[in-house]
């Protein structure tokens, strides 16, 4: 599932792609991505003359502000979208189309049709689901040591899982998870409440850091993703844990670890995270 670093390049992307374009039509070919309003005639009524101002990110969400709403999107496992001419062939798994005054098409494509997108009254979309419930942005004033002090005290949880829930730091998944806790030297089975300050203090650094990191770089491409003018990212190259198991951890040379936490692969080191 992409992560904030592939989210935040597929919208720096779209931004140049689709700002300032005005959707003329839009055609639904898998009705169940639109999740508001339930009704496919309607969300289509609700984009038709309306024009693109603003490609956003919060989280792992894409959001698109146009003229008085903004939509909501989640590409999910692989959903991504991509520019094309009207009249261009198809690709296989295209299921949303919105065709622009210019003859050109935004095209969402996704293989196993679990993206999601919402409409909303601009300004309100963050009052309801699924962004109501979002923790704090990791790259904002907002995300402090301290704030991730009182989120963790409380908790029985380990801080793999913790980092995954979104209600505490948003856009960190499996790959950037594993990523931060191999850099602050944390075990992912740690209780989140045992962290020291210290370690508190290593793992906001590393949280930060790594996802900037990725960003920098376009994101992974550890599976399918790509951006929104079809280009692979290149943090993949920098992994430090994730997908290695088995080879030598880069700081120690022990054998890199995998196991199942949370209900996710997690790949770390037994030497250098105790």
């Amino acid at each position: 599932m992409p992560e904030l670093p592939e989210v935040e390049t597929v919208s720096r992307t779209l931004r140049e792609l689709v700002v300032g374009k005005t959707i003329v039509a839009v055609d639904v070919k898998w009705a169940n991505i639109i999740k508001k309003p339930d009704d496919v005639e309607q969300f289509k009524l609700h984009l038709i003359g309306q024009t693109i101002h603003e490609v956003n990110r919060r989280g792992k969400f894409l959001l698109f502000v146009l003229d008085d709403i903004t939509m909501v999107s989640h590409l999910r496992m692989e959903g991504r979208y991509g520019l094309f001419h009207k009249g261009e062939d198809l690709t296989p798994h295209t299921h949303v189309i919105f065709s622009f005054s210019d003859e050109t098409q935004l095209r969402y494509q996704d293989v196993r049709k679990f993206g999601t997108m919402h409409i909303f009254k601009k300004g309100t979309e963050e009052e309801t689901m699924p962004l109501s419930q979002l923790g704090v942005e990791p790259f904002s004033s907002e995300f402090t040591v301290e704030l991730m002090k009182e989120a963790f005290q409380n908790t029985t949880r380990t801080i793999k899982v913790v980092l995954l829930d979104q209600k505490t730091v948003v856009g960190l998944g499996n790959i950037y998870v594993d990523e931060a806790l191999f850099k602050s030297g944390i075990h992912p089975e740690r209780a989140a409440s045992s962290l020291s300050e210290e370690e508190l203090v290593r793992l906001h650094k590393a949280i930060v850091t790594t996802l900037q990191e990725a960003v920098d770089l376009g994101g992974s491409s550890v599976k399918s993703y790509v951006n929104g003018q079809g280009e692979m990212g290149m943090f993949q190259q920098q992994l430090t844990v994730y997908g290695r198991k088995g080879e030598p951890c880069v700081k120690c040379g022990a054998e890199l670890a995998k196991k199942v936490v949370g209900g996710r692969g997690t790949h770390f080191c037994i030497n250098c995270q105790k």
